[in-house]
């Protein structure tokens, strides 16, 4: 019997034990379990809001660069545009300036053309009023004789 009376105490003494755990320790175990679980979940909440923030950083990362390299495309395009234009402007101040410079140059020879044949006229006029001296073998005046002289000139 004291098997039976030490059986008896045992299990007495276990179902206190288990009272005592249930009723002091389990609550506590509990508490300490649920929080754990909630800082995981907030952990792995927390993790794929940042995996989704780095996707949506990475995506708005991707669409700034894009951004950024189609607007340095348009400025070379630009650039090259205005370079083209410049090209184009220089070429046509250049024309117009030989055209200009062509133009004084034909001014020039035409005036030196019109003094040539001026020189000339005059040089054909004493050469024939040498000529006529010579011929008539007398003198003729140039100062009595002016009018006759400007028809000839004219005439050349």
């Amino acid at each position: 019997m004291n098997l039976n009376l030490t059986l008896f105490a045992q299990a007495v003494t276990f179902s206190a034990f288990i009272w005592f755990t249930v009723k002091f320790i389990w609550p506590f175990m509990l508490r300490a379990i649920e929080t754990r679980q909630k800082t995981i979940a907030d952990g792995l909440a927390a993790a794929e809001q940042g995996r989704r923030s780095l996707e949506l950083s990475t995506r708005q990362a991707d669409e700034e660069i894009k951004r950024a390299r189609d607007r340095a495309a348009e400025i070379l395009a630009q650039a090259e545009k205005r370079a083209a234009q410049m090209i184009d402007e220089a070429k046509s101040a250049a024309k117009e300036e030989g055209g200009r410079e062509k133009a004084a140059a034909k001014a020039e020879i035409e005036q030196e053309v019109t003094r040539a044949r001026e020189q000339l006229r005059d040089r054909v006029a004493s050469l024939a009023v040498a000529g006529a001296e010579k011929i008539l073998r007398r003198e003729v005046d140039a100062k009595a004789h002016g009018e006759l002289l400007e028809s000839i000139k004219r005439q050349l």
